[in-house]
């Protein structure tokens, strides 16, 4: 049997969702056409239910296209939740007979067939023998991610490397980084993007622009609710991706607080699991620098009226405030700002 006519299963708590579950679930879906995922436990997580950990495995994976779903590169995910009340979870102490027949029936109930299963656990062959499709291990021994949910569960902080950022910033934890981050702040126009890129030429180092701005534009200014969660989290995966190129500092433009602000400016609300990952910010970098709107204003056709930015700055200032993070202000030329922040680059380090 080729992949492409193949479905794959993979059942876990997942709770929470880390980084040895993100490499089961890449190497299954490069082996199949259409990956399905059961996500529950009994006794459930009180604070994130089998419902709030499937979001984050579907959030994990959605791309720039949301009615896409989804997907692992080309291989669609679907993920399902799982509760004692709607589906009759088993404990999670039911013996091995029980909970294989359990997801048995369930399949069948739904009118899912499979053709194979991927799991990181010993249980896992004869759980495909009693399905009667194939089985495939994955890193059993933990060497490639040594991780479990159990040891996240323990101790957030010592696992927070094992984390993606928007999974670790619901457990009020930021995973560490090779180089510090030193992020900026500001209202439309006031030339965050080109001091980042002024400050990186200087210091021989890398830059995160505004991811933001880059999916504005592909979607001609049509952004929805969902988009701005996805926003912050392809955002944070940018700039660890940047972090490996960095050298001594990392300069990233805007980030996920001000992210939950636009949610708030544009839709009058904010996903839970972008407020975690705004309340982190000040965790997450070194220092903060906020851009004063003095410069001469800019409208490139994306932007709001110029009259806007004494108001959006005002909120930034705010919200840095509300989460007791502190911050300079930088103002004047182009030069007078590097200079600013490269006089502050010593204690960061």
């Amino acid at each position: 049997m080729t992949s492409s006519a193949r479905t794959g299963l993979v059942v876990g708590k997942f709770w929470p969702p880390h980084r040895g579950h993100q490499l089961l679930l890449e190497t299954a879906a490069a082996q199949v056409a259409e990956l399905l995922v059961l996500v529950y436990a009994r006794p459930d997580s009180e604070t994130m239910p089998a419902p709030v950990r499937a979001q984050w495995l579907r959030e994990l994976y959605r791309g720039d296209k949301l009615a896409d779903g989804p997907r692992i590169g080309r291989t669609p995910l679907r993920i399902f939740a799982l509760t004692a009340e709607a589906d009759g979870v088993p404990p999670d102490a039911a013996d091995y007979t029980t909970q294989r027949e359990f997801v048995r029936q369930w399949l069948a109930r739904q009118g899912l067939v499979v053709d194979v299963i991927f799991s990181s656990e010993d249980y896992g062959p004869g759980f495909a023998a009693h399905l009667g499709v194939a089985h495939v291990a994955v890193d059993n021994a933990r060497q490639l991610v040594p991780v479990s949910g159990t040891l996240v569960r323990n101790n957030p902080m010592k696992y927070a490397r094992h984390l993606h950022p928007l999974v670790a910033a619901q457990l009020g934890v930021v995973p560490p980084t090779e180089v510090p981050r030193v992020v900026f702040l500001g209202a439309e126009s006031s030339g965050k993007s080109t001091l980042c890129a002024a400050l990186a030429e200087a210091c021989a180092t890398v830059w995160v622009p505004e991811y933001g701005r880059t999916l504005h534009e592909q979607k001609n200014g049509n952004l929805d609710y969902d988009d701005l969660l996805y926003i912050a989290r392809r955002h944070a995966e940018l700039e660890d991706e940047a972090a490996a190129q960095a050298h001594g500092v990392l300069f990233c433009d805007t980030n996920a607080a001000t992210t939950a602000l636009y949610s708030y400016y544009y839709f009058h609300r904010c996903d839970p699991a972008l407020q975690a990952m705004a309340a982190v910010c000040g965790q997450r970098y070194a220092h903060t620098f906020v851009c004063a709107p003095t410069v001469p204003f800019e409208q490139d056709g994306w932007r709001g009226p110029e009259a806007l930015r004494s108001f959006q700055h005002g909120m930034i200032l705010m919200q840095l405030d509300y989460f007791n993070i502190p911050y300079t202000l930088v103002e004047g030329t182009v030069a007078e700002r590097v200079a600013q922040v490269q006089s502050h680059l010593t204690f960061i380090n």
